[in-house]
């Protein structure tokens, strides 16, 4: 695949190429041993043939022959760094300073290198300060060590901040059902943690999509290509799963189809499997380089990175969101605190659809792409994003990430020491700070009340303590749902369906057990003549008739039925409890109606079609005797007078 990827940057491991440069270009001294000699020149082919491991047991040999040859130490760390093996790496360079600290002077940037790779920055650090005062830099080197002084600083800076601090980071391998001696990577999850669908890389050129079910935590079945059309073309690779296991999004270079080279495509879930791919448009695509999709949880936005003109730097991360008609709207760049010039990759948003997860060699960071985390504020905003920190974050480039519904389990790519070939993919319990909010799922049908059939509708999820819409979702045509919210928050449903009274209810979830799955079924009543609402969520103050904020959410439900139904007319309900002087009641009863339909009347509803009418403390629908019963007794609604 033929993208700016981070796997291709995984693979290519630069920073550690600077080896080379300091070992291949200087003539090394001569050794008095012919043999080793020979054998030092058979090993350099080697390692430039990229045959590290016949590189590095020839080097061995020569110190063998002859355990004075500087050289053959030097280049023998270098290779070592190469593979990561930076324990080795140090412990190799150290011998060759205690051979030669003069001569090894130049080689202190590399040196510094794979000490940062073992975690240790303050050493790193100490050697490139010595490595800069050198006169004779070149400006390769130069610009190369400020870089990692940069880098160290920030690590040691990071670590007095001590977020991770008793943080143990133990990537656990996924084993032989879902690695294999290819490469594996761009890992997603589904919302209920049993389906992992990842991209396999089967030739130079062919990516293929597999899917390991989850039977229970930690134990995954034999991965298979997804069923259906969908790994007929090759050219393909980052791909996402909607939460609800029905939609996938990837990026692919497909001959005829594209707008530009690499595109986003969506798949859907049918009965005979992933159907053939649709490109999403030239709302998200464009002639340039565009990849790593990520859909939220109600998948009403779709985060993806460009190289389009106008952002900020190389791969920006841009958002799209779903419209009523089923179209995308126009990519937003999601904007300067985010995106920078460097390149921003991999996002990967939640199932509380409150945290996105991405990568960036532009925020300041430990060197290469570093993973962050971005939450968004109360406002709705996002905030600021944050380094994942050390040791999840290292001197290498890191890759993309999923994170489970549990908001424990991290799932990432790497080519670690005891991979199966290439990249594989692994799991790791994510530091505290790092974690989403944990999750509650809610599943349910929406019907109609008279003929019990299912309804496709909109459902809106609302924090009921901010005002914030959490999430917005579109049921199946059948009317079913699955969606997850954050835990401790309580909530306000709302349903909307063209020709049906909108439904509006408070549920209190605040006490719910993260991971719980709570069913919640409604029933929408047709609009006809003589149908009443009673709001849930227009709310006063104890003998006010002041409409309070939290009210106009479901105010603008009924302005939106009465738009859409322009020769309906209403009369609008004010109830009090038993409570006080019955005139007064009426009074405050009465004016409440009118507070709505005051507030109707400023959205551009004419008075013509709106009445109200206070009724005091008649008609009760529950008991005066007992607070409850008092609270549902104070109330207000509408009636259909007229369609």
């Amino acid at each position: 695949m033929k993208q700016k990827s981070w796997y291709r940057a995984l693979i290519i491991c630069c920073a550690f190429l600077l080896w080379s440069s300091f070992a291949l270009a200087q003539t090394p001294r001569q050794s008095s041993n012919p043999k080793a000699l020979k054998k030092y020149n058979e090993a350099l082919l080697a390692l430039e043939d990229n045959r590290s491991a016949d590189g590095i047991a020839l080097l061995a040999n020569v110190l063998q022959i002859d355990s004075n040859f500087i050289d053959a130490y030097l280049s023998l760390a270098g290779a070592y760094g190469n593979v990561k093996q930076y324990k080795k790496a140090v412990i190799v360079y150290e011998r060759a300073r205690l051979k030669d600290s003069m001569y090894f002077t130049p080689y202190l940037l590399p040196y510094s290198i794979n000490l940062a790779g073992l975690g240790q920055f303050d050493k790193a650090l100490d050697a490139i300060n010595i490595f800069l005062t050198l006169s004779d830099l070149s400006g390769r080197s130069l610009k190369a060590a400020q870089y990692r002084k940069k880098t160290y600083e920030f690590a040691l800076s990071a670590a007095q901040k001590n977020k991770n601090a008793g943080y143990v980071f133990a990537p656990k391998n996924l084993g032989d059902s879902v690695n294999s001696v290819h490469s594996e990577y761009y890992p997603s999850v589904t919302v209920t943690d049993d389906a992992l669908v990842f991209t396999r890389r089967t030739g130079s050129a062919r990516e293929d999509f597999m899917l390991s079910n989850i039977p229970f935590k930690d134990s995954f079945n034999k991965a298979a290509p997804l069923d259906g059309d969908i790994n007929l073309e090759p050219r393909k690779g980052a791909i996402t799963v909607s939460q609800d296991g029905d939609w996938l999004f990837f990026a692919a270079d497909i001959a005829g189809a594209g707008i530009g080279g690499f595109d986003i495509y969506k798949s859907v879930y049918t009965p005979t499997g992933w159907s053939v791919q649709e490109n999403l448009g030239d709302s998200i695509n464009t002639d340039f380089w565009e990849s790593s999709p990520a859909i939220s949880p109600d998948k009403r936005a779709l985060y993806f990175s460009s190289t389009r003109p106008g952002g900020y730097g190389g791969a920006d991360l841009y958002v799209s969101y779903l419209k009523p008609n089923g179209h995308w709207s126009e990519a937003v760049n999601m904007g300067p605190t985010i995106n920078t010039p460097g390149d921003e990759l991999a996002p990967f948003i939640h199932a509380d659809n409150q945290t996105l997860y991405f990568t960036s060699d532009g925020l300041p960071g430990y060197g290469g792409s570093d993973l962050f985390v971005l939450k968004k504020l109360t406002s709705g905003s996002w905030g600021l994003p944050e380094n994942m920190g050390y040791p999840i974050n290292t001197i290498e480039n890191e890759g993309s990430l999923a994170v489970a519904a549990d908001g424990y389990t991290a799932y990432y790519a790497s080519d670690r020491e005891d991979s199966r070939g290439g990249l594989d993919i692994y799991s790791f319990t994510l530091p505290a700070h790092a974690r989403p909010h944990k999750t509650i799922y809610v599943k349910g049908n929406i019907t109609d009340l008279i003929t019990k059939k299912g309804l496709p509708a909109n459902l809106e999820l609302t924090d009921n303590a901010s005002g914030t819409l959490i999430n917005k979702v579109q049921t199946d045509e059948t009317g079913h749902y699955f969606i997850t919210l954050p835990e401790g928050k309580d909530y306000t449903f709302t349903v909307n369906r063209k020709g049906y009274l909108f439904y509006s209810s408070a549920y209190a979830l605040s006490s719910a057990a993260p991971d719980s799955t709570y069913e919640k079924n409604i029933a929408l009543e047709p609009i006809k003549l003589a149908s009443s609402f009673v709001f849930t969520q227009v709310l006063f103050d104890n003998n006010s008739f002041a409409l309070l904020p939290a009210s106009l959410p479901e105010l603008n439900k009924l302005v939106q039925i009465l738009e859409e139904n322009p020769t309906m007319q209403i009369q609008i309900s004010g109830y009090t409890d038993n409570v006080g002087k019955a005139s007064d009641n009426l009074i405050l009863s009465t004016n409440r109606a009118k507070a709505i339909v005051n507030y109707l009347s400023s959205k551009g509803i004419a008075t013509a079609r709106l009445t109200y009418k206070g009724f005091g403390s008649d008609n009760p629908i529950a008991t005066n005797d007992t607070p409850e019963g008092r609270a549902l007794n104070r109330r207000t609604s509408f009636t259909i007078t007229r369609l």
